[in-house]
């Protein structure tokens, strides 16, 4: 029902193209300056394929929470920010980018502890997001079934 609009197809691939560049960046796979480089260690192969979930994920599910603000006559629940802003959180993983530095000099101590436990817990905290998306996608549908509380096109 909602990728049967190609507007919602086209916003699905342009955000997970937007997650999966943000991610690697972030994760110092993607590089642009002073020339565009992309490399991926072999340590980081399986952060690398979470975060293509992650972004695939968080296109399709902020997509279908568009269609359906847009077309709903009731409230939206707690799916629409959940599982999309905790996936990105734990995705970008604050430990292993430059934001480290932006914690630790902004919380001292507490930024330290914070940097080394998103650092340790990288992988466990991607699977967290990626669980919390799947039932943010799950809630999403169930709603989307539920046509007497959509206005139909």
């Amino acid at each position: 029902m909602v990728f049967a609009n190609r507007a919602y197809i086209v916003l699905a691939t342009a955000l997970a193209a937007g997650f999966w560049t943000l991610f690697n960046v972030l994760d110092q796979l993607l590089f642009f300056s002073p020339v565009l480089a992309f490399y991926i260690p072999g340590d980081a192969a399986l952060g690398f394929a979470l975060s293509i979930i992650t972004s695939i994920t968080l296109g399709v599910v902020i997509s279908m929470n568009v269609y359906v603000f847009k077309n709903s006559r009731v409230k939206l629940g707690a799916s629409l920010f959940s599982g999309s802003t905790l996936s990105v959180i734990s995705s970008a993983c604050a430990g292993c980018t430059s934001a480290s530095f932006f914690l630790v000099t902004t919380f001292g101590v507490a930024g330290a502890a914070a940097t080394s436990i998103f650092a340790q817990y990288q992988i466990p905290l991607r699977l967290v997001g990626i669980a919390l998306l799947a039932w943010a996608y799950y809630s999403v549908n169930k709603r989307l079934n539920q046509a007497c509380t959509l206005k139909l096109e």
